[in-house]
């Protein structure tokens, strides 16, 4: 393959495509091959910047993944020897493992050595907002300015936030591997939760014009659902229907998610966790109209969603609500909470009795203020928006988030409160530098 039949008018974009998506297997192999995180990332972003411009010259390998991983190793074993501060033994240990390492790896090991990586960057040992910065960074390949944006810190504390990730794991002697059988259960929870807000980094995330994230902040362990949820009086989160680094990450997630089904098949922590995100998902393409406005979920059309999306993830939901019948799994839940909004042919015939018992569920698991407001929100859609007021004007915390004001906005506008209403909307206004949001606001609350 040539560089122009790769990219046909873009061919270096579509080199650069073609790297994002083989430099993940590629740099989990090398940081299995020599144990150090950062050797690895240094050696794959130089042997990623060798590929970009050999590959323009020269055009595509026939395996791009096996020219990366060599490329990789042999810069590995430079770094090393121009290395001072480490022993000799343990530089010549590394050497001798890269070297003896077939240049090919086998699909199977590849699979391994990213769930490998997965339990790497989601170790209980790191703080969460490490584990999140870390694999944004790491698994989807996020640049550190980026993950910066995405989390909402600046570039430098991030650097540092990154740096102390890695000297942790370092530190702490944390194994690049799967855990034993016995400690799988005891490491779900961190993993699950970590994907997810990978997942939601992405389908909140649209350009420097999206909104801050819920996981960026303060609740960010609140559990899926915790976002506004579509279809409801709080304005849905916007989400890029493609591109980077939105759609990206998201589908990262998704693929993360589904090797993790694969390592434990059957285990309701992670098939409601993928069913979330395949559901939530699925929506992708319905959420933005041609002019890049928001569609609130009773005016999607629906034909627009993803229906094997939809079937793989209500199968996943049936699944994990079966599997946690005995104790109920939070992730299981808010899969049943998605799978009420598909199952519904419409906004119409949408069971929010149904969702409304879910989240009455949800909030015996996590009873925090972003998961009180989305039953607010459903209550108002089962057709008691004074109730769900009253209940909204209980919820501390929320003062400086966006779809805390919105939804307050939409309830006092549906029982007539037109000022307040206009006041509610100006805070949300003060809370969001998204385009879009904007100007859902003004379609919906007139200045």
């Amino acid at each position: 393959m040539t560089a122009t039949d790769a990219g046909g008018t873009d061919p270096a974009g579509a080199l650069a495509a073609l790297l994002v998506a083989e430099r993940r297997p590629v740099l989990a192999t090398v940081i299995r091959l020599t144990g150090d995180l950062a050797l690895a990332e240094d050696a794959v972003q130089d042997a990623a910047i060798s590929a970009l411009e050999t590959w323009r010259r020269l055009g595509v390998p026939p395996n791009p993944r096996a020219w990366l991983t060599l490329a990789a190793k042999r810069r590995v074993i430079d770094l090393l020897r121009r290395e001072g501060a480490r022993p000799n033994k343990e530089r010549e240990a590394i050497i001798l493992a890269v070297q003896r390492a077939p240049d090919e790896t086998p699909p199977g090991i590849v699979r391994d050595d990213q769930l490998r990586l997965i339990f790497t960057c989601c170790h209980p040992a790191l703080a969460q907002e490490a584990q999140v910065a870390l694999s944004l960074h790491v698994l989807c390949g996020l640049s550190v300015a980026e993950v910066a944006r995405a989390l909402l810190v600046s570039e430098a504390t991030m650097a540092k936030r990154l740096t102390r990730a890695r000297r942790k794991i370092a530190d702490a002697g944390i194994r690049y591997r799967v855990p034993d059988a016995g400690e799988l259960p005891g490491r779900l929870g961190a993993v699950a939760t970590t994907v997810f807000l990978l997942f939601t980094e992405g389908y909140a995330s649209r350009s420097a014009d999206a909104p801050a994230p819920v996981s960026a902040r303060p609740e960010s362990s609140v559990p899926p659902g915790s976002q506004a949820p579509p279809g409801s009086a709080a304005l849905p989160p916007p989400t890029a229907p493609s591109g980077p680094p939105g759609a990206s990450v998201a589908e990262e997630a998704i693929r993360l998610g589904r090797l993790l089904v694969e390592l434990m098949p059957g285990e309701p922590v992670l098939e409601g966790l993928l069913a979330t995100m395949l559901l939530q998902h699925s929506r992708l393409r319905a959420r933005f109209d041609g002019d890049g406005d928001i569609v609130l979920l009773a005016d999607q059309d629906r034909s627009l969603w993803d229906r094997s999306r939809v079937a793989e993830g209500i199968e996943l939901a049936a699944s994990a609500i079966r599997g946690s019948s005995i104790r109920p799994e939070r992730f299981a839940v808010t899969a049943a909470i998605a799978a009420c909004h598909a199952l519904a042919a419409d906004a119409a015939t949408t069971d929010w009795d149904a969702i409304i018992a879910w989240y009455d569920v949800l909030l015996a698991l996590d009873p925090s203020p972003v998961v009180r407001l989305n039953r607010a929100a459903a209550l108002a859609e089962s057709g008691d928006p004074a109730a769900a007021l009253a209940v909204v004007d209980r919820i501390g915390g929320l003062d400086d988030y966006f779809w805390f004001h919105a939804t307050r906005a939409e309830l006092l506008r549906r029982l007539g409160r037109h000022p307040e209403a206009g006041a509610a909307a100006l805070v949300a206004r003060e809370l969001t530098g998204s385009a879009a949001q904007l100007r859902l606001l003004d379609r919906r609350h007139p200045l």
